[in-house]
């Protein structure tokens, strides 16, 4: 199983500051050596606490701070302020500049503002100095703030409800503290509050003075909500929200707690509980609820369990898992990625009709920033009579999707929360083909998805053969789809008993002149087509196949287009069955709008499946060969049957 933790940092720098005699130096060294220390220096020198003894399990660096201004005269006078012991405060040799302080400040991750609850003029300083210092110095990013009332132990009241005022005009405040560095009250948690504030930031969260979720955490939360509605009936019901918490925590959620969550939501939002189910506006309410608690770290995990990053984004690590892609093999959708696809159209079928209409579509996708293909797909799947996709043409898109743009099927499959629903990375949803090569030298060829070029000179009918393929009525097929087509056209044939996706992609016509990119080139069919009706048509793609096909091993049917008109004397050396003769290819087929026979895309899915047998036309009387080959392709299925079959038997490993 792999799960995605999206932990922020690997390590938190603390920076402590504030006026002369407020206790920074000995913060850190009570927290160090667990006792109040008698000798204080003017500075401590820079510590390292290790991972596995703080709370977070985040090594954590704290820096003190001592500024040239803060000098004996400069110290507060207000009366009983207490001064550190053993500090000359005359001693310059541990100063820093202002220059010095501005550079650990853009270094730190968060900074501590110390101050003396026991002197007011300290507390003044947070606001006339501190905070806008740290404004100044971190201009590209807000940089948290925790706010520290040292010396508790001296007042017998707290200063809380004035910080609190200063938190709510400064939202790069995440919490506050009062803590004594004489008796150690508070201590660790001043240095825990400060870890938070880098590893589970509020201001990313929470807007304070509206009391509210950032629109950007509403975002994320929204879809997060989705992603775990399984039924999709817009509600949590308690089978999902236990499958949500074993996601995120890795535990059950006990039915005394679930029972406590809902009487939360029933007393404190009126729509946050709906048929014993919780609603969008109530699990939006829990989250707005853990950050008023001080419970940041609960609303994090939820995040990062789902792919988010510090910035609230889907990281890139998570929508883009690294998949190594040998030459020659291919990407296509493994039987857990197809099921996993079958189940989310299945569930936004909302209807039952066997198509996704625009608002289905547009639900299914309201999880993702924009969807990864239209809805107009009419001119590249197969559809119903109103051109919406069926599940067959749901699958042909995402085969297609998966063959030409694997990362953008990877992408999409993590906002659809394969991660969540099959607790794994969504590499387990696509299969890297076996290289080409070793096909050919095996003689076998397990692929289910072939990528076939046509190419042809221009008015050939490129086109209207690649929307053919789609139709099942040619009369359903208009003079508008024929003239506009996409650049793909995808849809499934039977070979020898197998189900094969194949793929039509329509290269652009050029001058003959003109070279093909490699990218146009390489397939594992090429059908190159002509006009029978034009004298002219047959030299382009005769000099195509000489120039580019009649010393690779990719194999190549000729297309007469327009077969119903009257066919025209080419002018080239060669006649197309001449041609096909000498370079030893199949006889040329004929195709048209009135009479289209399937059989033709039939035999480029053929010929793609067994590229071994390149020279078609020297086999294509001999029944007994073909024979063999599509027994040959039954048994590998058979053999990969077995073998998925014994990988996931009862022993195996999970």
């Amino acid at each position: 199983m792999v799960a995605w933790t999206g932990s922020p940092r690997r390590h938190v720098r603390i920076l402590l500051v504030g006026d002369q005699g407020v206790g920074k130096t000995s913060l850190i060294l009570s927290l160090v050596s667990e006792e109040f220390p008698e000798d204080v220096p003017a500075k401590a020198e820079e510590i390292t606490i290790p991972a596995d003894v703080t709370p977070e399990q985040v090594p954590t660096n704290i820096v003190d701070y001592s500024g040239e201004h803060q000098r004996a005269e400069s110290a507060p006078t207000t009366p009983n302020f207490r001064r550190e012991p053993d500090i000359d405060v005359f001693v310059l040799a541990a100063e820093q500049t202002d220059e010095a302080l501005a550079e650990e400040i853009r270094k730190a991750h968060v900074v501590c503002i110390v101050y003396s609850v026991e002197c007011e003029e300290t507390l003044d300083g947070i606001t006339e100095r501190w905070l806008p210092m740290v404004q100044k110095c971190s201009e590209t990013e807000r940089k948290p703030v925790v706010l520290v009332g040292n010396k508790i132990d001296l007042v017998d009241f707290s200063t809380i409800d004035h910080v609190l005022s200063i938190m709510e005009d400064y939202p790069e405040v995440e919490s506050c503290v009062e803590c004594s560095a004489k008796t150690l009250h508070n201590i660790s948690e001043m240095f825990y509050y400060a870890q938070k504030a880098v590893l589970h930031p509020t201001a990313p969260l929470y807007i304070m003075e509206d009391q509210d979720l950032t629109e950007q955490c509403k975002k994320a939360l929204v879809r997060i909500f989705k992603v775990c509605d399984i039924d999709g009936d817009g509600l949590l019901n308690d089978y999902e929200l236990n499958h949500f918490q074993r996601r995120c925590f890795n535990a059950p959620l006990q039915p005394q707690v679930l029972d406590e969550v809902k009487a939360v939501l029933m007393k404190n939002t009126p729509d946050g509980i709906r048929n014993d189910s919780v609603t969008l506006s109530g699990f939006l309410f829990l989250h707005c609820l853990f950050i008023q608690r001080g419970r940041n770290e609960t609303t994090w995990a939820v995040l990062r369990r789902f792919g988010y990053n510090e910035n609230l984004e889907i990281s890139d690590e998570y929508l883009h898992p690294p998949v190594k892609i040998p030459p020659g093999s291919s990407t296509e959708l493994s039987h857990r990625g197809q099921q996993f696809l079958i189940s989310i159209f299945e569930r936004s079928d909302r209807d039952g009709d066997g198509a996704l209409s625009p608002e289905e579509f547009q639900k299914l996708f309201s999880a993702c920033p924009t969807p990864p293909f239209s809805t107009d797909i009419r001119r590249t799947i197969p559809t119903n009579e109103n051109g919406w996709p069926t599940l067959h043409g749901w699958l042909c898109r995402w085969s297609l999707m998966t063959l030409v743009d694997v990362n953008k099927t990877l992408e999409y499959l993590a906002y659809l929360g394969f991660n969540v629903h099959e607790n794994e990375s969504q590499l387990a949803a696509i299969h890297i083909t076996r290289e080409r090569r070793i096909d050919l030298a095996r003689k076998q060829n397990s692929r289910s998805v072939y990528m076939c070029h046509v190419i042809g000179p221009k008015d050939a009918a490129k086109t209207t053969f690649c929307r053919a393929f789609l139709a099942q009525d040619m009369k359903r097929l208009t003079d508008r789809d024929i003239r506009h087509s996409n650049r793909y056209a995808i849809n499934t044939v039977q070979v020898y008993g197998q189900e094969k996706y194949l793929v039509l992609r329509d290269v652009d016509a050029r001058l003959v002149l003109d070279p093909l990119q490699p990218g146009e080139v390489n397939c594992d069919v090429a059908c190159l087509v002509y006009d029978i009706g034009n004298p002219k048509s047959f030299e382009y793609i005769a000099r195509i196949y000489i120039k580019y096909f009649a010393e690779s091993k990719i194999p190549v049917l000729i297309v007469g287009t327009k077969a119903d008109r009257e066919e025209a004397r080419q002018d080239y050396l060669l006649q197309p069955p001449d041609f096909c003769h000498k370079y030893k290819l199949l006889q040329p087929q004929f195709f048209s709008v009135k009479h289209n026979k399937k059989d033709v895309y039939t035999k480029l899915a053929t010929m793609a499946a067994f590229p071994h047998l390149k020279q078609f036309g020297l086999v294509s009387s001999d029944p007994l060969l073909w024979w063999k080959a599509g027994l040959g392709i039954a048994a590998a299925t058979i053999v990969g049957f077995f073998v998925v079959k014994a990988f996931h038997g009862p022993g195996s490993a999970r």
